[in-house]
């Protein structure tokens, strides 16, 4: 039995959420939800640079994906991932800086809490800068 362009639509929506993707536009196209067509059309909708950069890291099966925050278990650094090259996720400071590398092997998820208190010890030390 074929599921309702809702329910395909909320399937849809809830695998992206899984993977850190949110598509703000996405939902039943009105026009074709409205007529007689037996499959409307899914509107994957507008959405900016970042989240469609995001999409296609996950797409290709990167992990972590580009955006994610993330835990280099080597040393306990946080950085968010901007990339892969060469096998590795590059990974930013949160506060901004210089890259590094790391072997998606060595990178664990990043919980809200410590990307929050990685930010609060740089404001700080910022503040503490002459």
């Amino acid at each position: 039995m074929l599921r309702s362009t809702e329910e395909v639509v909320a399937s849809l929506r809830e695998a992206l959420t899984g993977v850190g993707v949110a598509l703000p536009s996405l939902g039943v196209d009105p026009v074709t939800g409205a007529g007689e067509e037996r499959f409307a059309l899914v509107t994957l909708g507008r959405c900016n640079v970042r989240t469609a950069e995001k999409l296609a890291s996950v797409l290709r099966g990167e992990r972590p994906p580009v955006g994610a925050h993330a835990v280099d278990v080597r040393d306990g650094r946080i950085g968010e991932v901007m990339g892969h090259v060469g096998g590795n996720a590059q990974l930013r400071p949160l506060a901004g800086g210089r890259e590094w590398d790391c072997p998606p092997e060595s990178t664990g998820p990043a919980a809200q809490e410590e990307v929050l208190w990685a930010r609060v010890r740089e404001r700080n030390r910022e503040a503490r800068l002459p």
